[in-house]
């Protein structure tokens, strides 16, 4: 298959030496992003790696406007913003969150769903790498089952719960507009960015965010990684608009749950003798969580 070459930025957005590490999925993702929604961009930051790669004030790593803010009130300082903005007849500047897992699946989930409640404008970006990367690699309800973390330490130790659900509570606020991203697929990341800026009210994209200090991987080894993460099934593709589901990556063949977990060293302990039954686990996880996604996309479908 020819390579697709309309993903290609031609008017940059973001300035260079961002702070970020090595094959971080933050800095990609905001470049894509960035080079869509333009100059005017009002972009809302709670604590999280986004907000440190930034840059401290006056230094701003976006062509854009930063505000910072707390760790559980990045979808509540967003409302302020686009009511301010409203208000002076701005409602053409796009508003948008740009959030980890922690400040989404935990403490600011609330927050969140206050806003998604009120339908409030607001783009929100979740760029999901399974941890609190910022502050140490503690575990967070986005945290994969079989994962190590720094509050899952030890030899034999692993995270023994499975992740949250975010798209699934997402989905029961009836939002217009929710899907999953990945870096792997960059024509139908820019795609979906493209739609959910076409759209008013609350709108979320979750990203699946390599981060190889937290993942323990190579830095050139993320987007495949990412893309392995796809053709798995441990992150599909998929859209949301208010309860209709559509699947928009079927993988042409079965890859087993290991051939992206392997490459991982968050998750060698999994690889142990005595656990082989956790990786059974995780991929019978995995295939009834793709059948459950499939009967949604076929109910949706009639």
């Amino acid at each position: 298959m020819e390579p697709s070459f309309d993903f290609l930025i031609k008017d940059e957005k973001v300035f260079s030496g961002a702070l970020s590490c090595r094959g971080c999925g933050w800095s990609l993702l905001v470049r894509h992003l960035a080079s869509i929604l333009g100059e005017e961009t009002v972009y809302v930051l709670p604590a999280s790696c986004f907000s440190i790669i930034s840059g401290p004030y006056p230094l701003n790593d976006l062509k854009g406007t930063i505000v910072h803010t707390v760790f559980a009130a990045a979808p509540a300082t967003a409302t302020g913003v686009r009511a301010a903005l409203d208000r002076r007849g701005r409602e053409d500047v796009p508003v948008v969150v740009l959030a980890g897992d922690g400040s989404t699946f935990d403490i600011g989930l609330q927050s969140m769903s206050g806003a998604a409640s009120r339908g409030e404008n607001i783009l929100y970006i979740v760029n999901n790498n399974g941890a609190y990367m910022n502050t140490g690699i503690q575990t967070s309800t986005a945290t994969p089952y079989g994962a190590v973390t720094t509050t899952n330490p030890g030899a034999k130790g692993f995270k023994k719960t499975w992740p949250k659900d975010l798209m699934g509570i997402i989905a029961a606020h009836n939002l217009p507009y929710a899907a999953t991203c990945s870096l792997a697929h960059l024509d139908d990341f820019r795609a979906k960015i493209e739609k959910a800026l076409s759209i008013k009210g609350f709108r979320l994209l979750m990203i699946d965010g390599p981060c190889p200090p937290g993942h323990k991987t190579d830095p050139a080894d993320s987007i495949q990684i990412a893309r392995l993460a796809v053709e798995t099934k441990l992150f599909p593709l998929m859209e949301i608009e208010h309860f209709d589901y559509k699947i928009n990556y079927r993988p042409e063949k079965f890859v087993p749950v290991e051939e992206c977990m392997k490459m991982q060293g968050r998750f060698k302990n999994v690889f142990k003798p005595g656990n082989e039954e956790v990786l059974k686990d995780i991929q019978a996880h995995t295939d009834n969580h793709w059948k459950r996604l499939e009967a949604l996309a076929a109910m949706s479908e009639n």
